[in-house]
């Protein structure tokens, strides 16, 4: 068993796909605000590795499982979006150009690193009308979102080319968590380890 150092509803919908429920879910509640000395990679690698420690302080001897998501458009962070017109800028800024979406995954046990990787995606918007912003707008799906958009749900309608992991895009890569919890002991169902 292990715990999921992580609030997410999608990064527990995908651990369940994968038949590798958590024993328990903990949110870190940790501080997210990027440095500006960090790419998007590195604060993605930060955010995760300082949720699984967060963890493991109150949960000493624990598998933890966590991750961070981070959607960057070159070098700059687009965070989650504080407001709804926060998130029209967001998504007028990704319209009809490219940006990277960085999920870094950690897992720890008794407090030491197992092993920490990162999933990066490069993800094609085309150009998006301001009506179909508005409607995505009221879906309120936006909301609590790394680049103010759900790829995983009706969000995916943007998405004009994707390269890398899906489910890196959506916040927690399959084949590096599986590769992470194996390695930490986790038992993963032949069907995930193939």
């Amino acid at each position: 068993m292990f715990i999921l150092a992580s609030e997410s509803q999608q990064r527990l919908d995908i651990l369940q796909q994968l038949d590798l429920p958590p024993g328990e879910v903990i949110g870190a509640g940790i501080n997210e605000t990027p440095l500006k000395t960090e790419t998007p990679r590195q604060t993605a690698m930060r955010l995760a590795r300082a949720k699984a420690e967060a963890i493991s302080n109150v949960r000493a001897g624990a598998t933890i499982l966590a991750a961070d998501t981070v959607v960057a458009k070159g070098r700059r962070i687009l965070s989650k979006p504080s407001s709804r017109d926060h998130a029209r800028e967001i998504l007028k800024l990704l319209s009809g150009s490219a940006h990277r979406v960085h999920t870094a995954v950690c897992v720890l046990r008794d407090g030491n690193t197992i092993g920490a990787k990162t999933s990066v995606t490069r993800v094609s918007f085309k150009r998006l009308h301001l009506d179909e912003i508005e409607s995505y707008l009221d879906t309120n799906e936006w909301n609590n979102r790394a680049g103010a958009y759900a790829i995983q749900k009706t969000g995916e309608r943007f998405v004009r080319r994707l390269d890398g992991s899906f489910s890196g895009a959506s916040g927690l890569p399959m084949r590096e968590t599986l590769e992470l919890l194996q390695a930490a002991g986790v038992e993963v169902a032949r069907k995930c380890a193939a």
